[in-house]
Order: C-alpha cells, then structure tokens, then sequence
C-alpha cells in the first residue's frame, strides 16, 4: 500500500456486528449495510481475513486474550500495517500503533 491509504480488517467488522447484535453497541443503522457504505464513501480498503493470518496468532504472546485483537494483531504484523486503537494492551506487541 502506498501513502496513507486507510484499511479496514474484516475482523472489525465482525467485532462490530457482533457488539451491535448483543446490543454492546449502537449504531444509526444495519452494520451490514452501514459499514460497507462508509467504506465506500472514504475509499477505505477492506483487508480480509488469511489462514496465515489465524495461523499467525498461535505465535503471539497472551498479553491480550481477545481473538478479534489477537488476529488484528497478526494482520498487522504480516502485512506490516500499523494498527488504530486505544488499547493499551496491544502497545505490547511488536507492532506500530497510532492514536
């Protein structure tokens, strides 16, 4: 990737349908339409999830338990992207944060 394309993990958005249905989060509409539309209108690339990726996890160390954190993780450490977050938790790995 070139510049600063933004990308979005497929694993966020299953993070975010799965919050939505429980109703741990609120969104102004359907994720299912809601997200993708947005992704559209930013020119944000959806970056899927690899068996590499899952695979990828097994070698992470356990300062965060979370599988959807822990695959962010892997995506980011494989594809060397930096990752957008709040968390302290991932500050642990070898990974580039930015917030």
């Amino acid at each position: 990737m070139k510049g600063n394309q933004l990308v979005f993990s497929v694993v966020s958005g299953w993070e975010i349908a799965i919050k939505a249905h429980m109703g741990k989060l609120e969104l102004p509409g359907d994720p299912e339409h809601l997200i993708p539309h947005h992704l559209r209108l930013d020119g944000i690339e959806i970056i899927p999830v690899q068996l590499s990726h899952a695979l990828h996890t097994y070698h992470l160390p356990d300062h965060h338990r979370d599988p959807f954190d822990r695959l962010l993780v892997a995506q980011a450490q494989l594809e060397r992207l930096p990752v957008i977050t709040a968390d302290p938790l991932l500050t642990c790995y070898d990974i580039q944060i930015l917030w």
